[in-house]
């Protein structure tokens, strides 16, 4: 009976604790917030901070911007409940970066002003490559959202120890994670329309801070648990994830040989490649990561934003292993599944089972869930107001200024419809995230990242490389890539047809593959290709022009 009670009352105190650091996190970064929106006077401030950041500064950002809820409960997740394939996401995103240094990050910080779109649309016509850009940004930060919302939702169950069959002030766990969701949402939409790219960036570098200091604490104690043998913490998740050596091999889930169906296997074989390129050309197309680099005032500090960037990102997929495999030998797959399908909690459970085991009981336990779940609150919050400021910020310069009003709009319109568009793009993504909760947030960032390097990448490429390239080709190379990743995506076993579906009663699948970047890339390079060669639009100075703004800054703004 005793032990029953020490339990309620660690898990009420965990509560407490945890909605406290909550609060506290709320209100530090929305005090940060209204003080960025003083400094916030012009259209430069809104959506490029001033290019008032050092590279350090940008590089943390970048960090905060880049290890979203994917990276810190996502990846943990998979590695918790699949061992080595898990650990494919981290090498993926990682890899990526370099992707985005020599290909992307000087050359668009040079030719661009405040959009991705900036780039693509400087020597064609502006109209139709700007719409397109404004439509794949919001399909690829939407994709971005939905995880992160999801995350959140997940991690609330956690804290406040609502699992199937309880409740919490009246709600049932699946309203109790709706609520959190809207919660999460209204608060973007607070950082975005009131602090602009000043405040978001304030938030990410915290927010950096905060998850690379929770995820080493971590990484130490559980080392420390294992007196720092890597070989007992890895043999030990592999005992207890009850896959024995399995779990330690590649083919658990991805590539897997099915004994008698050839025809099955290499889908799996396929289905991995496709994960791989994905992940590995995503990045350089992510439209939240590429706005980024408009922040800092020179090309040099691009470089460096994105030489530090990988350095501290590398650094915390390197904890996500431990983090992994710790939570599969300390907490164990059956005790994750029971509280998240998805495995989207098993770093907050392993926070609350090495709180037991050094800091004492149920108590200890509460509180450094409670630390690292405040942390994982942080990393999403800082993570849906960078993807909401991208996406509300093409929708206002690209499609609204230079649409719409062809130009002939002032700054503070301008901006004013950006903030309207952040309300829309929070709703929206609120609305899509209830129905998306049985997915894994690592599985749904992939997604965005296939989507993005079919659609945004190959015009950036073709744009910065190309000399014969032109607008038919850009619109062309975008929505071919766009359509046909959503359109793959949408008939694959990711929305239906499969217990872990969105929408599992339903069945309408017959694309075998989970993501669609095998066939979507190369497509919509192709398409690419193919729209510049069917139109005669085709103007070199423009190109040369080009070329010496992204080689040397020349007339960037």
């Amino acid at each position: 009976m005793n032990t029953v009670l020490a339990a309620e009352a660690g898990g009420g105190t965990a509560r407490n604790l945890t909605i406290t650091l909550f609060l506290v996190f709320v209100a530090v970064t929305l005090a940060i917030t209204i003080w960025a929106s003083r400094q916030t006077k012009t259209a430069t401030d809104f959506y490029a901070g001033g290019r008032s950041f050092s590279g350090f500064q940008n590089g943390m950002a970048i960090g905060g911007d880049y290890m979203s809820a994917a990276s810190f409960l996502g990846i943990a997740g998979i590695i918790a409940l699949y061992g080595y394939d898990g650990f494919l996401y981290s090498i993926g995103f990682l890899v990526a970066w370099l992707v985005a240094l020599l290909l992307v990050a000087e050359l668009l910080r040079n030719s661009g002003r405040y959009t991705m779109a900036d780039v693509l649309a400087f020597r064609m016509r502006q109209r139709p490559v700007r719409t397109a850009a404004a439509v794949s940004t919001i399909t690829v930060s939407i994709f971005y959202l939905l995880a992160q919302m999801v995350g959140a939702g997940a991690l609330v169950a956690l804290l406040l120890g609502i699992k199937p069959g309880t409740t919490f002030l009246g709600m049932d766990a699946d309203t109790a994670k709706v609520a959190t969701i809207i919660m999460v949402g209204a608060l973007m939409i607070i950082y975005v329309t009131v602090g602009g790219m000043k405040g978001t960036t304030y938030v990410q570098i915290v927010k950096a801070f905060l998850l690379m200091t929770g995820a080493l604490v971590m990484t130490v104690l559980v080392l420390a648990k294992y007196n720092f043998n890597l070989s007992a913490l890895l043999g030990d998740a592999a005992a207890t994830s009850g896959k024995g050596n399995a779990f330690l091999e590649p083919g658990l889930r991805y590539g897997v040989e099915v004994a008698g169906n050839s025809t099955q296997t290499f889908y799996n074989k396929m289905d991995l490649l496709s994960l791989g390129i994905a992940l590995v050309l995503g990045t350089a197309g992510l439209p939240h990561i590429l706005i980024r680099f408009y922040t800092v005032p020179t090309a040099k500090a691009a470089r460096k934003s994105v030489l530090w960037a990988i350095g501290i990102i590398g650094t915390f997929y390197l904890l996500t292993l431990a983090l992994g495999f710790g939570a599969a030998a300390l907490v164990g797959g059956k005790e994750i599944v029971a509280q998240d399908k998805a495995g989207n909690t098993a770093a907050p459970q392993l926070a609350e089972e090495l709180g037991r085991s050094f800091l004492g009981g149920d108590l200890g336990g509460a509180t450094l869930l409670a630390i690292i779940a405040a942390v994982a609150f942080a990393t999403i919050l800082a993570v849906v107001a960078g993807l909401t400021l991208a996406s509300s910020s093409s929708l206002a310069h690209d499609f609204y200024a230079n649409v719409i009003k062809k130009g002939q709009t002032s700054e503070r319109q301008e901006v004013r419809v950006a903030r309207i568009s952040a309300l829309v793009i929070g709703a929206v993504s609120i609305a899509l995230s209830i129905y998306a909760q049985s997915l894994n947030v690592a599985f749904l960032v992939a997604l965005a990242f296939a989507v993005a390097a079919s659609g945004n990448l190959p015009a950036i490429l073709y744009s910065l490389f190309w000399k014969r390239f032109n607008t038919s080709g850009a619109v062309w190379a975008i929505y071919g890539g766009l359509v046909s990743a959503v359109f793959l995506v949408f008939f694959s076993p990711v929305v239906s047809g499969a217990p872990t579906s969105m929408f599992p009663d339903h069945d309408w699948q017959w694309f075998p593959l989970s993501n669609p970047g095998l066939l979507s890339i190369p497509f919509g390079f192709l398409c690419g290709w193919i729209g510049t060669l069917i139109s005669k639009e085709h103007d070199e100075d423009k190109y040369a022009e080009l070329e010496v703004r992204a080689l040397t800054g020349a007339g960037a703004h």
